[in-house]
């Protein structure tokens, strides 16, 4: 079946990442749908000269614009990313969080409703094979101690404004499949890095300080952990359930790369040390600076993956070192360094 594919924020990080991994593919058409807020940058997006692409700027909260998208470009697939993702900005302004997360996603399960199916659990002709694939985050677990890891099966404890829109919207998918039988498919994903990623980021501000020689900031005490998956991989992983994964289900997809803050911060300075000395001979660690922990501050995230990779056979091709390398020179070469 010829594909069109309607990816939602798809000028964003990973977003940007997943079309130009998907425009390696052939007989898919894609329609990139973004509101181009601060986070946004079409410049991220490389898609292969062959690739059928439209780019359509508007908002997932325009009802009656997100049903026009799915009509006039027949769409029978959907990969949405869009959504407000940075926890900080989550507690000063969590309305933007609750509209775009929540009601965004309500208004695309809608007009995927409405577009493939003609009453509940009865296709239209020609979209039996329509697939709604939902990427959603760790965070809607809430935190872990020193041990154990979040599985499918985990419940929901979401800490932060953020965390808790992302919660409800998974929650909206999965009622969409329980209740009218859309064709959904969910992931939840680790922390994500690599190249694109906003400048507000943990990795991108801690190299972009460190080559400006700023102050690095670490909150609370840097002991904070989380499991990094190379964006690349992950956006991999989302093609493999969007293909072949079983409706209704969720599907965990992380890096088995935990790592503290701080050793992030000190990795990262360390092959700056080797890469781009400073002139001064001190090491980038020493710009190293503690700062007061944010509120609500989850301890460690850490995501078991044996489901996607047992069932779909994935797995992540880089470890967090091999990844963190191909990161910072993406970064020098963007700052033309």
């Amino acid at each position: 079946m010829f594909k069109s594919v309607l990816v939602t924020g798809g000028a964003g990080f990973i977003g940007s990442n997943f079309l130009n991994y998907l425009s390696t593919f052939s007989d898919i058409k894609i329609v990139n749908l973004d509101k181009l807020t601060y986070a946004a940058n079409l410049e991220n997006i490389k898609i292969q000269k062959d690739c059928d692409y439209t780019f359509v700027k508007g908002d997932i909260c325009d009802t009656q614009f997100v049903q026009k998208v799915f009509e006039e470009y027949k769409i029978n697939s959907v990969v949405h990313f869009a959504a407000e993702s940075h926890v900080d900005n989550s507690i000063t302004n969590p309305g933007a969080f609750i509209d775009t997360n929540i009601v965004g996603t309500f208004n695309l399960l809608q007009a995927a409703y409405k577009n493939w199916m003609e009453a509940p659990n009865v296709f239209k002709t020609g979209m039996e094979n329509a697939r709604f694939l939902h990427v959603s985050t760790d965070e809607v677990y809430g935190t872990l101690g020193k041990t154990g890891l979040f599985t499918e099966e985990t419940s929901y404890a979401p800490n932060s404004p953020y965390s808790a829109s992302k919660a409800s919207s998974d929650m909206l998918v999965r009622s969409y499949f329980h209740t009218y039988g859309l064709p959904v498919v969910t992931t939840n994903c680790s922390n994500n890095y690599g190249p694109r990623q906003h400048n507000e980021k943990l990795i991108p501000t801690i190299i972009r300080k460190a080559i400006s020689q700023e102050s690095i900031p670490i909150y609370g005490d840097g002991k904070n952990i989380r499991d990094w998956l190379y964006v690349l991989d992950h956006c991999k992983g989302i093609n493999l359930v969007l293909e072949k994964g079983k409706l209704g289900e969720t599907y965990n997809i992380g890096g088995k790369n935990e790592r503290e803050n701080i050793y992030i911060a000190k990795t990262i300075c360390e092959i700056l040390d080797k890469i781009k000395p400073l002139e001064s001979q001190k090491s980038y660690s020493d710009l190293i600076t503690y700062v007061k922990d944010r509120p609500g501050h989850d301890f460690r995230y850490a995501i078991d993956a044996s489901k996607i990779e047992n069932e779909l056979g994935w797995c992540a091709e880089e470890n967090f070192e091999s990844g963190i390398e191909k990161t910072i020179h993406w970064y020098l070469e963007k700052y033309n360094l």
